[in-house]
């Protein structure tokens, strides 16, 4: 069973939508370590490698994601875990933006996949089979 850490980085409170998702990822049979709202870079990392995960998603809907994310590859590869994919989605910026130029931004951060606000966790499913070989 592939093991996928959940949980939404930074100053965000918005703790329905990660349930949501930790239900809807459960349902396909995934490991889901959640470790809900408030957290840092340093508590997906650390969530991460405790439960060998296979995969980080993180999730920021109050505008701040880009803020919040910025260097989490680089400690992702002092931690050991340079390979791990990072999925992220959201609200993940102020304002509206081009979605196009803010998945760039994310991508060069080091994220594998880029959702945009209210896209579905059902959607990112074939994504997460897809990176995870299944």
């Amino acid at each position: 069973m592939k093991t996928i850490v959940i949980g939404v980085i930074g100053a965000d409170v918005h703790a329905v939508g990660n349930k949501i998702i930790e239900f809807v990822l459960k349902k396909e049979g995934y490991n889901v370590v959640n470790i809900g709202v408030l957290s840092s870079q340093e508590d997906f990392i650390n969530a991460a490698i405790e439960t060998n995960a296979d995969l980080i998603l993180v999730s920021s809907l109050y505008g701040q994601g880009e803020i919040d994310c910025r260097g989490m590859r680089d400690k992702c590869v002092e931690a050991g875990i340079p390979n791990i994919p990072m999925f992220v989605g959201g609200n993940v910026v102020v304002g509206k933006q081009n979605f196009d130029e803010v998945r760039e931004r994310f991508t060069k951060m080091g994220f594998n996949k880029v959702y945009a606000p209210g896209t579905p966790i059902e959607r990112t499913l074939p994504d997460i089979k897809e990176v995870l070989g299944e």
